[in-house]
Formats: structure tokens, C-alpha cells, sequence
């Protein structure tokens, strides 16, 4: 039997947190969550996460962005699939339905406005954590 996928979930919104954390622990995920991205990047940096879900809106503005962007830069971090899950998605013209995140804006996989619906979430999810199994399995070829 394989060992369960960890996610981290980054939000600063506790009732949030709290709803897709249940959604995500019911589906047999190991959850940890920060609610502050300075406690998330050093989580980040001490446990080894499969996915990082995370909101961009916290603190003084936009700080999900710098994670992000942080991540990008560490060798140890920037492989791990970022799903972001937002309600800022009209007021920073992230991307237009079917359309990738800019690659030279920040680098994230995917991207979910709140409120998310459960189905999609788990969805987003399976499908993120399956593309980087097998780029994985590519790269060690």
C-alpha cells in the first residue's frame, strides 16, 4: 500500500482552510497547513510535500505571488506542483479559461478561483500529483 500524498495548504483564511482541508483529509491526503507565508516557506523548506496549494492574497497584498516565485528560485522546491486557489483572478488578469499562467509571471501549475467546489478540487489535485509522478519517472530515465 503506498503511502499517502502530503499537501500543504497556504491561506491566511481559517474557515477556508478548514473547509478544504476536511474536503482533502476525507480523500485520504495527509494535510498540513500555514496560515502566513513565512510559516509556509519554512515548512516548505523542513517536511518534503507531493503538492502545495496555495492563495495568493495574505498579509499585505499579494504574498501567495512571492512563494511562488520563491519556490521557482530553490533547486530543492521549484518541482513540486503549485495549485493556486484565489478570488483575485479578474483583478490580476492571471490567465484566460484554457490558457497557462505565464511562465515568466509565476510559475504554478494550476489555477482554481474560490469559492472552489469540492469535485474540482479533488480533481485539480489527483491531476497535478499524476503529472508530477510521471514527469518523475521521465527524469530519472
Amino acid at each position: 500500500m503506498s503511502q499517502p500524498k502530503r499537501l500543504l495548504i497556504i491561506d491566511d483564511d481559517p474557515d477556508f482552510v478548514a473547509g478544504i482541508k476536511s474536503i482533502l483529509v476525507k480523500a485520504k491526503y495527509e494535510v498540513d497547513v500555514a496560515y502566513n507565508p513565512k510559516d509556509g516557506f519554512q515548512a516548505l523548506k523542513d517536511k518534503a510535500y507531493d503538492l502545495l496549494l496555495l492563495d495568493v492574497m495574505m498579509g499585505r497584498g499579494a504574498e501567495g505571488i512571492m512563494v511562488a516565485r520563491k519556490l521557482g528560485k530553490d533547486p530543492n522546491l521549484r518541482n513540486m506542483p503549485v495549485l493556486i486557489i484565489t478570488g483575485i483572478r479578474e483583478q490580476m488578469a492571471f490567465l484566460f479559461p484554457g490558457q497557462a499562467v505565464h511562465p515568466h509571471f509565476v510559475s504554478v501549475d494550476e489555477l482554481v478561483e474560490k469559492p472552489v467546489e469540492p469535485k474540482l478540487l479533488l480533481d485539480r489535485v489527483q491531476a497535478l500529483l499524476i503529472k508530477s509522478a510521471e514527469a518523475r519517472k521521465t527524469n530519472s530515465k
